[in-house]
């Protein structure tokens, strides 16, 4: 496989020929607004379908696009949709230097984050008991794996898709697809991109280049794959075009590893029309 030969060949394609290729396997939205609306209502909907079966709702969840969680809080309070029954595991955690999480208090804390935006909101009769409600850590890593297990398996994963196809933060590495839960040194894309889009002016140098992450093994476990890439409001800044046209055709392989999801049996990919036009330039 020529990996550079097949981004150019996808790059070609234009939406309407994506769509009718995807078979299904991909679902383009409006804009960023009718997209994060789109990943509220599909969180929603899964606990309010089990919530009234009386099952539990477990899935896998991101903080990365997180503009669907202030329009889910509204959801969950005004809907009254409980979260008792729910296991929420998050996909990764910044770390410092030495591996270790950073406090939630650090700007750039991905719990402290979904504390701001989601769970200091919610209404106390509906909201997750804490012990349900799981970030990965230097300290529980080598229990992560069987907490999924023992909540009975993940029935829906949910996430993003960075820059480099990593899914949660599994960046290219040999036999990714099955990787575990694990300290991971991020890599130069990832720290550029993410120094470019967390306002911190393009800090490289004290941006966090350590992280704890679910592996690629508990994401393709799940029963059902459902990722959401965006590039951004701005059409110039268009980095998620190549990827997410490689992951829902790409060729399996550890240079993407969300390549390794096209293989799930129960996969989509959802994407606004504007990260899914065609590029104004194809190398």
């Amino acid at each position: 496989m020529d990996r550079r030969e097949e981004i150019r060949r996808l790059q070609n394609m234009s939406p309407e020929e994506m769509l009718k290729e995807a078979k299904g396997r991909l679902e383009i939205v409006e804009n960023l607004d009718t997209f994060h609306q789109h990943f509220a209502e599909a969180i929603a909907n899964e606990i309010k379908a089990n919530n009234e079966a009386k099952r539990p709702t477990k899935l896998i969840l991101p903080v990365g696009p997180t503009g669907q969680y202030p329009i889910l809080k509204e959801m969950v309070n005004s809907q009254r949709i409980a979260l008792r029954n729910c296991y929420f595991f998050y996909m990764d955690e910044n770390c410092d230097d030495n591996g270790h999480v950073i406090p939630k208090e650090h700007p750039l804390s991905f719990k402290g984050e979904m504390d701001e935006l989601f769970f200091d909101h919610i209404d106390r009769e509906l909201n997750i008991p804490e012990e349900q409600l799981i970030f990965p850590s230097h300290l529980n890593l080598q229990e992560l794996a069987k907490k999924i297990q023992d909540a009975g398996g993940i029935d829906t994963c949910y996430g993003g898709i960075g820059v480099h196809g990593h899914v949660a933060f599994n960046e290219p590495e040999a036999d990714i697809k099955n990787s575990e839960p694990r300290v991971v040194y991020l890599n130069d894309f990832t720290i550029t991109i993410n120094a470019i889009r967390s306002d911190v002016g393009g800090n490289l140098e004290s941006f966090p280049r350590k992280a704890v992450t679910l592996g690629m093994k508990q994401i393709l476990s799940a029963k059902r794959i459902r990722l959401y890439c965006r590039s951004s409001d701005v059409p110039t800044l268009d980095w998620a075009n190549a990827v997410l046209r490689l992951a829902v055709f790409g060729t399996p392989g550890d240079d993407y590893p969300v390549t390794y999801c096209t293989e799930h049996p129960d996969y989509k990919v959802v994407t606004d029309k504007l990260t899914a036009a065609k590029p104004k330039i194809i190398l």
